[in-house]
């Protein structure tokens, strides 16, 4: 859905180009170790949902599934409309409003997402996935 064979287009496929695209899986790393893989979703949302996520997991302590959970926002940088899921606090949402910002309700979900954090030190593998989209995590 992302590329086009349509000429002239930055997306059409053809031989020795690179497609626009935004899949940009990631990878944290911590003393030289893998201790964080993950991905967002979504379109242009994605490098702003690696950035609300991984802000989240880091800076706020949230755990891999909390971090996924938590409302999400997307400023649309082409009609300066703002998409903001309805679990955002109404008392948050009339302060945005009232700076001037134009929420509207997000026309899908916003992003999905799926992580693995490693704990090197306990052995430990900790999974979460986003429950705006189709997917589980699974350990064993």
């Amino acid at each position: 859905m992302g590329f086009t064979l349509e000429d002239g287009h930055p997306n059409v496929i053809e031989g020795g180009k690179r497609p626009l695209h935004t899949i940009i899986p990631g990878m944290a790393t911590k003393d030289g170790k893998a201790v964080l893989s993950f991905g967002v979703m979504g379109g242009h949302y994605q490098a702003m949902g690696q950035a609300q996520f991984m802000s989240r997991h880091f800076d706020y302590g949230l755990d891999i599934q909390e971090a996924m959970d938590a409302p999400r926002f997307m400023p649309d940088p082409f009609n300066g409309e703002v998409e903001m899921e309805a679990t955002v606090p109404d008392a948050i949402q009339q302060d945005l409003r009232a700076r001037g910002h134009r929420l509207v309700k997000p026309r899908a979900p916003v992003g999905g997402s799926q992580a693995i954090e490693i704990d090197w030190q306990r052995n430990l593998l900790t999974a979460g996935s986003d429950p705006r989209k189709d997917g589980c995590a699974i350990g064993y």
